[in-house]
């Protein structure tokens, strides 16, 4: 042995070093001065090194992170890096000259590396690789420890520095992930981001792209230096599965990324998707540490925010942006950065911009949105309604109508653009003034009216406009007369004069002459409906009042001539071309989706619908019949007289049509038979056979022709479900999405159960062909769940497509890109689906009674039976084991029989060696009836029939391959 004298008081044992160091209230610094005066002093080091490895091993086999262990990594660290120089501090001018000219030649030494760090770092390095994970573990937390504890300005030598590289790499690929995490963080100070082929960052890049485990992929965004080639690897971890790498990923872009360095598409993804991600968290620290970084860089200018996102074409997420940095914002404040107001309250309007409109309508908002609290406020940043409204009309008065020769020009069309988006923040804005003063509503009303009956007014703002104009309006009655005088002033307009005309007298006239028109048309109407109801004495009295109205409105035509003398051909002339319609229908679908469902339609709105609706149904621009057919799809709605009349238009519209108008069409015959029901189809039937016969006596005769009608509905209902399963097959992804979505409205409302439905959606959901449809996987993602936890019934419906969807997987033609899905996940989809633990309110009485994976069972062992070789075999045994079966008797003994025939079958093939003959010939017939008579009464789909053919070439081309193998198995049989 070798026996170590005690020179002096200040030194310490080794041995008793490692014990006090476990210790967490020990003086590290104390321990390590003293052992580094100790070692100073010896000769020869070597005894040292090997001791002092000898204790630390006692350390590194420990995986588990105890406190006393890790307090030991601290020491050893600490004590290693005490031998470099201290880093140089600001205050080394007062000290005397001598000393520093000592420490400059200590500095000369002390530039190769000290002997005990090479020594530790030479013994890590040899242990890298040790097979226990513990140590390869400690390894690398004590390599990043040393590395972290070096001074900044430390230097290494290169052949070690290549070493400590070379194994980090290595461990950074290690199988246990907390050996990945402190490879990650020890290869920190070892990156080189002006390298283009940096291996360490190289790793990194790997690493957050695949490594499985999140804290891994934490580590490394925590340390990865930012450089062009790691940013956009940062950015995706911001789409990562697990919120705290999401959390940690928006840190890390608030810490280390300039505003400047992300392009505006990366600003805007970023705000999109971290203002509205599920996690609460995520959201946070985007409002509390993404947003005020950039606000800092930007010096707290909004508008400069907002010139670095593009307004005008995400306006929702600057105003979420908007908002979220408001909702951080002392109100005081909010009110002093409202700068760009005059003494009106009113934004210029040579002055107005995207961005500062955009910033005035979010802030007026953001304080409506206070309620009560921010009324006062609000009147410091909007005027009253009146002023408001005369500067919106000003100012959309002043947007230029283009040619078509104008907007070939870019630049023209692009300031156009600009002006249409500050008009559409505008006229959002009235939501925010306050209308309950009656003068100034009338006010508002009346610019609204006026802006939509000019010609000018771009198209892209009708409909808001409209939207307004109706928000102000009390009840339907007041709202369906409003538009509809618009919509007649827009149509026949009446025609300039050569001669100046006082302008007021010819808008009073106007009006009169549209109210006129439509109590004419409304009047006609019930005249219609009385004489159908044979109410003679009152169809005289309205033919009278016509008559009277026809009189009142020629007297007014009178006065127009009169007083402008056109000619009175220019007067009727009524406006048909694309614009004038679109602007009419534009106002009319607003007004139906603004009316309450439970208004019925009058004759109001009947006469739109048949001059101006379903003429334009017909027409040849593609955007009028776009918005005649969503007209057509909202009014029957309404009514279910209408709904019936028209569901065969809207049906053949959703087969024919262009894309876009296909797609109004599907989703109105979606919505009647969401509200409606299938039963729409056969009292359609109904009326439909109705108006053909003769007359009304004759129908009462025609009693059979009822039994034809119910078959004209299941046609109909037939034909209906054809063209939606056709549209999962379209090469038109929205088309494909829209189907898709409506069929699983239906199904959830249960307006349809159909099991085959249901496999179609889960092969359409798995397809590799629908990969970037985000929004129909999302849709189907979310409907499977709520529809099969729904009820035991919509469990059943999983289950009887449960056979189909797994035979169209197993039979798709390599060709086919089914063939790539794995099947065992869809199996396994479909297991969970119809777990009977997984119903929102799973039945008590379910461990008695028989529950679907009993069916599911019996199910797998029947198609086991009828075909033990058959390649899907393997997969329902394998999932057999993963059901949830019910506690019952009979199901128990039904499984238990069924379960014996198969291992005797399956015996009988292993020992015979049978495996050929048996599949070709005789092995099915009677398997088929055995599976009939122990399924308990459970139908076997009707699919079987036309599936099997397929299914047996396919066995017989697997018997081909398998043939030498046979022959193999046989021998092993005979030896045996």
């Amino acid at each position: 042995g070798y026996i170590y004298l005690m020179t002096a008081d200040n030194e310490i044992e080794i041995k008793e070093a490692f014990q006090r160091a476990q210790k967490g209230h020990n003086n590290k610094a104390k321990l390590v001065a003293s052992l580094n005066s100790r070692y100073n002093k010896l000769e020869d080091k070597t005894l040292f090194h090997e001791e002092f490895v000898h204790y630390l091993k006692y350390a590194m086999i420990v995986y588990k992170r105890e406190p006393t262990v890790e307090n030991v990594m601290e020491f050893v660290a600490r004590f290693a890096t005490s031998f470099q120089p201290p880093p140089k501090t600001e205050d080394d001018g007062a000290r005397p000259e001598a000393e520093k000219e000592e420490e400059e030649e200590e500095e000369d030494d002390a530039e190769d590396d000290h002997p005990f760090l090479s020594f530790l770092f030479n013994f890590l390095l040899e242990s890298h690789k040790a097979s226990s994970h513990a140590v390869r573990f400690r390894v690398c937390q004590l390599i990043n420890k040393l590395l972290g504890s070096m001074a900044e300005n430390a230097q290494i030598d290169d052949d070690l520095f290549d070493l400590i590289h070379q194994a980090m790499l290595v461990r950074a690929t290690d199988k246990f992930p907390n050996v990945r995490i402190q490879a990650a963080l020890a290869m920190t100070r070892l990156q080189q981001p002006k390298d283009p082929d940096c291996p360490t960052i190289n790793a990194y890049m790997l690493i957050l792209e695949n490594d499985t485990n999140a804290e891994v992929r934490r580590a490394v965004l925590s340390c990865i230096a930012m450089s062009p080639r790691t940013l956009p690897k940062v950015l995706k971890r911001t789409r990562d599965i697990k919120e705290n790498v999401r959390k940690l990923a928006y840190q890390v872009l608030a810490e280390k990324v300039h505003i400047k360095a992300l392009t505006i598409a990366q600003r805007v993804v970023l705000l999109q998707q971290g203002l509205h991600d599920t996690s609460e968290a995520v959201r946070e620290v985007v409002c509390s540490r993404l947003l005020p970084a950039w606000m800092l860089r930007l010096d707290g200018n909004f508008t400069e925010l907002l010139h670095r996102l593009d307004v005008e074409n995400c306006a929702q997420t600057a105003l979420d942006t908007l908002q979220a940095i408001f909702r951080g914002t002392p109100t005081e404040e909010l009110l002093q950065n409202r700068a760009q107001l005059d003494n009106r309250k009113l934004v210029p309007v040579d002055s107005l911009s995207c961005e500062n409109v955009l910033y005035w309508r979010a802030l007026c908002e953001f304080i409506k949105g206070k309620g009560d609290d921010g009324d006062e406020m609000l009147e410091q940043v909007l005027p009253d309604a009146a002023t408001y409204a005369d500067y919106l009309y000003g100012y959309l008065k002043a947007v230029p109508l283009l040619s078509e020769e104008q907007r070939a020009d870019f630049n023209q069309l692009e300031l156009v653009m600009t002006k249409e988006f500050i008009s559409q923040q505008l006229i959002r804005l009235i939501g925010c003034l306050d209308t309950n003063e009656e003068g100034s509503r009338k006010r508002v009303l009346a610019v609204l009216q006026e802006m939509l009956a000019l010609p000018q007014t771009p198209s892209s703002l009708v409909s808001l406009l409209t939207e307004k104009l109706l928000t102000l309006l009390p009840d339907d009655h007041r709202r369906i007369q409003t538009v509809a005088e618009i919509i007649s002033d827009v149509r026949d307009p009446i025609m300039e004069a050569s001669k100046p005309v006082d302008q007021n007298m010819s808008r009073r006239q106007q009006v009169q002459l549209a109210e006129v028109k439509v109590r004419i048309l409304e009047a006609k109407q019930t005249l219609e409906d009385c004489i159908a109801a044979q109410d003679f004495s009152r169809a005289g009295e309205l033919k009278d009042s016509i008559a009277e109205l026809e009189n009142h409105r020629n007297q007014i035509l009178q006065e127009v001539t009169e007083s402008s003398q056109p000619s009175d051909k220019e007067i009727r002339a009524e406006k048909s071309d694309p614009e004038t319609l679109l602007r009419c229908l534009i106002m009319c679908a607003e007004l139906l989706k603004q009316m309450s469902i439970k208004t019925r339609i009058g004759p109001t709105i009947s006469a739109l619908m048949s001059s101006l609706v379903l003429p334009s149904i017909a027409n040849a621009h593609p955007a009028v019949r776009n918005m005649a057919v969503v007209c057509l799809g909202t009014c029957t709605l309404h009514s279910k007289e209408l709904a019936k009349t028209h569901m065969v238009l809207l049906l053949q519209i959703a087969q024919l049509d262009e894309v876009k108008i296909r797609i109004s069409a599907l989703r109105a015959v979606i919505d009647l038979l969401l509200l409606f029901g299938f039963q729409l189809l056969s009292e359609s039937a109904a009326t439909q056979t109705a108006s053909q016969s003769q007359s009304p006596e004759r129908q009462e005769e025609d009693a059979p022709a009822a039994e034809d009608r119910g078959d004209a509905a299941e046609d109909t209902a037939q034909s209906i479900l054809v063209m939606l399963s056709e549209l999962l097959d379209s090469e038109v992804s929205d088309l494909r999405s829209e189907a898709a979505e409506g069929l699983a409205k239906l199904m959830y409302t249960g307006r349809i159960s159909s099991a085959k439905m249901l496999s179609r959606l889960v092969l359409l959901w798995y397809n590799p062909v629908t990969e970037d449809d985000t929004r129909l996987r999302h849709c189907l993602g979310v409907f499977f769940q709520l529809y099969a936890r729904e009820s035991r019934v919509h469990q059943e419906v999983v289950e009887e497509g449960f056979l189909p969807t797994v035979r169209t997987l197993m039979n798709a033609p390599a060709t086919s890109p089914l063939a790539e899905v794995d099947i065992n996940n869809v199996v396994e989809l479909l297991v969970e689906l119809t777990r009977p633990s997984a119903l929102i309110k799973p039945s008590c009485v379910c461990l008695q009674e028989v529950c679907v994976h009993d069916y599911l069972a019996v199910r797998m062992c029947g198609e086991m039976l009828q075909d033990p070789t058959a390649p899907e075999v393997r997969l329902y045994a394998k999932t057999l084991s993963n059901l949830e079966l019910s506690r019952g008797e009979t199901v128990r003994k039904d499984l238990q029989t069924l379960l014996q025939q198969l291992v005797q079958v399956t015996r009988a093939l292993v020992c015979t060696g049978q495996r050929k003959v048996g599949t070709a010939k005789g092995g099915r017939k009677p398997s088929r009836r055995a599976e009939s008579s122990e399924s308990d009464g459970e139908n076997v789909p009707e699919s079987l029939a036309v599936v099997r053919p397929s299914r047996r070439a396919k066995i017989a081309a697997l018997e081909k391959t398998k043939l030498d193998l046979n022959t193999l198995i046989n021998q092993e049989a005979n030896v045996s």
